[in-house]
C-alpha cells in the first residue's frame, strides 16, 4: 500500500488541477511511481460519442504522462458545472463513501505516491440529502489524509488561506504546506502575502508557481515527505 496526499484549494479557480499536474509530473520524472485520483468531478464535457470526459483528470494524466484508464482516475463524473452535491442530486447519482473508499484504496495499492485532488475548497459539499451529509473535509478525515493547500498568490489570499488552515486545524486535519499559484516574482504585495500567511499560521509556502510553469520548483525529497 502506497502513501497519499490530498490537494485542496482556497476556493474555485485557484489553479488546483494545474498545480496537481505539476506535482504528479515531478514525482514521475524523478522515477517515482506517482498516481492521481479524484472522488468527484462536475462540469465534465461530452466527447463526440456523447461520453462524459473528466477534463481535470485527463489534464493531469497528460501532463504527468500517466498510462491509466479514465475509470481509475475519477469515481463520479457529472456534466453540470456546479457543486458535486447538487450535480449528484440533478443526476440522481449520490456519492457513496464506501465506493470512493474502495476506489481510493485500489489506486493507493497501485501507486507509491498517490495524489488525491479535491473539488473546490475544503468545505465543498459532496453529498447533502436525507440519507447523508458529507463535506469534502469529512472525506479527508475518513481517509486519514494530510492536506496540501493551493492558493492564488494575489489579492485576498491572506483571508482565504488563513481561514482554510484554521478550519483544517479545527477539524484536526494535518496541514502539510502551501503552494502559491499565479505568482509574480518580486511583486511586493504577493511577497507580503506569503510572509503574512507564514507568520500568522506557522505553515510554510513550499513552492511558488508562475503562469505557464511546466515544472514544479521543489526539492523532491521535500515533496516525497508530504505523503503519508
Amino acid at each position: 500500500m502506497g502513501k497519499a496526499l490530498f490537494i485542496t484549494g482556497t476556493g474555485t479557480d485557484v489553479g488546483k488541477t494545474y498545480v496537481t499536474g505539476l506535482i504528479v509530473r515531478k514525482l514521475r520524472q524523478a522515477g517515482l511511481n506517482g498516481g492521481y485520483y479524484k472522488a468527484a468531478l462536475s462540469g465534465a464535457i461530452c466527447d463526440k460519442d456523447g461520453v462524459l470526459q473528466p477534463g481535470d483528470a485527463l489534464y493531469v494524466r497528460r501532463v504527468a504522462e500517466m498510462d491509466e484508464s479514465v475509470e481509475n482516475l475519477v469515481t463520479y463524473v457529472y456534466p453540470e458545472a456546479v457543486s458535486p452535491h447538487l450535480a449528484a442530486k440533478m443526476n440522481h447519482r449520490p456519492i457513496d463513501f464506501d465506493r470512493v473508499k474502495s476506489d481510493f484504496e485500489r489506486a493507493k495499492s497501485r501507486y507509491d505516491y498517490l495524489t488525491m485532488e479535491g473539488s473546490g475548497g475544503i468545505i465543498c459539499p459532496l453529498r447533502w440529502d436525507n440519507q447523508q451529509h458529507m463535506l469534502l473535509d469529512d472525506l479527508v478525515k475518513r481517509l486519514h489524509l494530510g492536506v496540501l493547500i493551493v492558493a492564488d498568490a494575489g489579492l485576498g489570499t491572506i483571508n482565504s488561506t488563513v481561514l482554510t488552515i484554521e478550519y483544517l486545524r479545527a477539524r484536526e486535519i494535518p496541514v502539510r504546506g502551501i503552494i502559491f499559484n499565479k505568482y509574480i516574482p518580486r511583486d511586493i504585495m504577493q511577497d507580503n502575502n506569503a510572509s503574512m500567511i507564514e507568520e500568522m499560521t506557522g505553515v510554510k509556502i513550499l513552492a511558488y508557481v508562475k503562469k505557464g510553469d511546466t515544472e514544479l520548483d521543489i526539492d523532491i525529497d521535500m515533496l516525497k515527505n508530504l505523503y503519508a
